[in-house]
């Protein structure tokens, strides 16, 4: 039974524009068919065949705003699946300067479905550890510190059935950084606030806006450099 199970998500990734539309929507955000159709470069009646297939098999949920119709991975658990399948073809040798930049982007700062991945990612989970903000004694959690440093810099975790912090494996860096509720939330006040952007490709650009409330964190980005 496993061996049919595990045969089937593959059959459901093994089609190049569903496997294209899963990697677009890892950015963590909610999209319309039509811009999956786009990112994917089909029809829109062939797109939503696919979504059907994707909604099927447990991959993504459709949800409802207004007369608004949108698409976003079913749950973190998906996403992550997808991630690490996603590294083997990141892992291709690069072909020209564009993709050489663009790989350079990814493993200093991505999105890893709605948290912070690759060198910063990284990073905020060591100076959150080295700074007493979260405690990893008995499982990842925040301290009391941790919980006023988020409140100052106006992060605000929603309740919910959701682990707070866990760790993730990086597939760039190889070592953890931090996923759950509390990252998902940092990675929402960081965009909104105009610490950090998306460029539309999972790459996060960190902004000089985000110097002060990182350095709250524990992260010097001077020091981390970048691209």
């Amino acid at each position: 039974m496993e061996t049919i199970a595990l045969a089937e998500v593959a059959a459901v990734l093994a089609d190049p524009s569903r496997a294209t539309m899963c990697l677009a929507l890892l950015d963590g955000r909610a999209w319309t068919v039509g811009e999956l159709a786009k990112a994917a470069g089909i029809a829109l009646s062939t797109a939503s065949e696919h979504v059907s297939r994707l909604v099927d098999a447990g991959f993504v949920a459709r949800v409802k705003q207004g007369r608004a119709s949108y698409v976003r991975i079913a749950d973190p658990r998906v996403a992550e699946l997808i991630e690490h399948l996603a590294q083997h073809a990141e892992h291709r040798p690069v072909t020209g300067l564009k993709s050489s930049l663009r790989v350079k982007r990814l493993g200093f700062a991505r999105t890893c479905y709605d948290h912070l991945a690759g060198v910063l990612g990284v990073a905020l989970r060591d100076g959150m550890l080295a700074t007493g903000l979260i405690d990893a004694d008995n499982g990842l959690a925040l301290t009391g510190r941790g919980r006023e440093v988020l409140a100052e810099l106006g992060v605000a975790v929603a309740p919910g059935r959701r682990s707070p912090l866990r760790d993730c494996l990086d597939w760039t860096e190889r070592r953890d950084h931090l996923a759950g509720a509390v990252p998902a939330a940092l990675l929402e006040r960081a965009v909104g606030a105009g610490w950090v952007g998306r460029d539309g490709h999972r790459a996060v650009k960190v902004f000089p806006a985000a110097e002060k409330p990182f350095a709250a964190l524990g992260v010097d980005l001077a020091a981390l450099g970048g691209p």
